[in-house]
């Protein structure tokens, strides 16, 4: 039954929507990733390369301690993907200029224009969607990811900005 003082409608919680909510998140990724994995194939490249690519990209200068906390997977995996994008040169290592231990990561001009060539094509698809869908729409859209996300990491996404750049976290 509607509430009908604040007009909000329950029924999208229904099992049979949730349920088409996860099936269109698992379609959306599939067709999200499905032209930068044909890129990526003929470096011999996967998908760990593609978040470390576009994290680094994103975040200049990022730490590895900082990398491995964005995208939560262990420092072996991370030094195995990390590792081939340095000695093929597309990722530089610097150390950190007040903490010798740190270790900073910066995309090279091949690193670059792999990352341009990779989000191309997912920037084209959002835009697509988020034209069709219009900006309330893109708003609903941006609370349900933030509701999505773990909330210690929500406050990348300053609220109220989306064009403002992700903070970097100390």
């Amino acid at each position: 039954m509607t509430d009908i003082k604040t007009g909000v409608n329950p029924l999208f919680l229904r099992e049979e929507e949730l349920r088409q909510g996860i099936e269109l998140l698992f379609f959306a990724y599939r067709d999200f990733t499905s032209e930068p994995d044909a890129m990526l194939e003929q470096y011999r490249f996967g998908r760990a390369h593609h978040r470390v690519i576009y994290f680094v990209g994103r975040h200049p200068g990022i730490t590895v301690s900082e990398l491995l906390g964005i995208l939560r997977i262990t420092k072996q995996s991370l030094s195995r993907v990390l590792g081939q994008l340095v000695r093929e040169g597309f990722i530089t290592q610097r150390t950190g200029a007040r903490d010798r231990r740190q270790r900073l990561l910066e995309l090279t001009e091949k690193g670059i224009e792999l990352e341009r060539l990779l989000t191309e094509k997912q920037r084209a698809r959002i835009a697509q969607a988020y034209r069709e869908a219009g900006a309330e729409a893109v708003e609903g859209f941006r609370k349900v990811m933030l509701g999505m996300i773990d909330e210690q990491d929500r406050d990348r996404f300053p609220a109220g900005s989306p064009l403002a750049p992700p903070r970097r976290r100390p």
